[in-house]
């Protein structure tokens, strides 16, 4: 059973930085997509990045290009969201996502599983 396990969330002030974590496990397939979503109450679900097991590619919403980076350690099958320059409409839970192959795609019907999510609350 594929599981996805967040953590690094919490409560930084606007202009600070977090750096979240996906643990992935239970799988064994060799190529996969990991990408990070969030969802702030009362908003849709936002695809925030993205990043591929095979090459190392990546994809960013617009919102936080120049901002936030991801990372993967794929001995260890963790992949890392760095968040930096923080502001207050970066609030919500971020979720990890995985999906098998290699496409790069910030669409949440393209993945497959979901872990519970990490909340993360930037004070103005």
């Amino acid at each position: 059973e594929v599981q996805l396990v967040e953590s690094g969330g919490g409560l930084v002030q606007t202009g600070g930085s977090l750096r979240l974590s996906c643990a992935a496990s239970g799988f064994t397939f060799d190529d996969y997509v990991i990408g990070w979503f969030r969802q702030a109450p009362g908003k849709e679900r936002e695809g925030v990045s993205c990043i591929s097991s095979s090459d190392g590619s990546t994809l960013y919403g617009d919102s936080v290009k120049g901002r936030f980076t991801i990372s993967s350690d794929n001995a260890k099958n963790t992949v890392y969201l760095q968040m930096n320059s923080l502001k207050p409409e970066d609030t919500a839970v971020y979720h990890c996502t995985l999906t098998r192959g290699y496409g790069l795609k910030l669409s949440a019907p393209w993945y497959d599983y979901w872990g519970r999510g990490t909340q993360v609350t930037v004070s103005a």
